[in-house]
């Protein structure tokens, strides 16, 4: 596993590593830049992202959501004490645990292990979301198709989903892909739907 460990103190980053000293195959790095934060960490391509921000201010707290919401990574914070407003900023960000004055060695790990989990099931929310919306935008334009033809062609419904789906056979694509390319022509040709 790979962890990219952000913080501008080599000594609270040094408590960090010395938590993460009895992970098996575990490689670390210490970034204590800010500048140019995003890419230094897309250069080490870790698996999870730990921030120490001991207490922020509220410029450099929404400069890591930032951060946070650019990666597509596992991210837990540290921060020595916080308020109702950037525990929501946090949620928001994508940030996977957000850990308030509950930093030390022993904690670590099983911080690690929430924010890992948290990360993959929100990431699988997120997929189920996209696919649920991606079926009902599907249906909507093969429910549009359907009434295309039923207009423009005197079908019933049925002969209707009957002709998208032998169409579908034929040029082995998806019903729903034969109807949005039905959508755009009728669109190219400028009828009404």
């Amino acid at each position: 596993m790979r962890i990219a460990i952000v913080d501008e103190s080599a000594a609270r980053a040094a408590i960090i590593q010395e938590g993460l000293a009895g992970l098996d195959d575990c490689e670390t790095t210490v970034i204590t830049e800010r500048r140019g934060l995003i890419a230094q960490i897309a250069a080490f391509e870790p698996d999870i992202v730990l921030m120490d921000l001991g207490n922020p201010s509220r410029d450099v707290l929404e400069e890591y959501f930032t951060v946070s919401k650019a990666l597509a990574k596992p991210i837990a914070m540290f921060v020595d004490e916080s308020d109702e407003e950037s525990i929501a900023a946090s949620v928001d960000a994508g940030v996977s645990a957000y850990v308030v004055d509950g930093f030390s060695k022993h904690r670590i790990k099983p911080l690690l292990d929430l924010a890992v989990r948290r990360f993959n099931a929100f990431s699988r929310l997120e997929t189920d979301l996209a696919e649920a919306r991606g079926q009902l935008a599907d249906r909507a334009n093969i429910d549009k198709a359907k009434r295309l033809l039923m207009n423009s062609r005197g079908l019933s419904e049925p002969e209707a989903y009957k002709e998208l789906r032998s169409t579908a056979m034929r040029s082995s694509k998806r019903i729903a892909d034969v109807a949005e390319a039905l959508l755009i022509a009728e669109e190219l040709l400028g009828g009404n739907r």
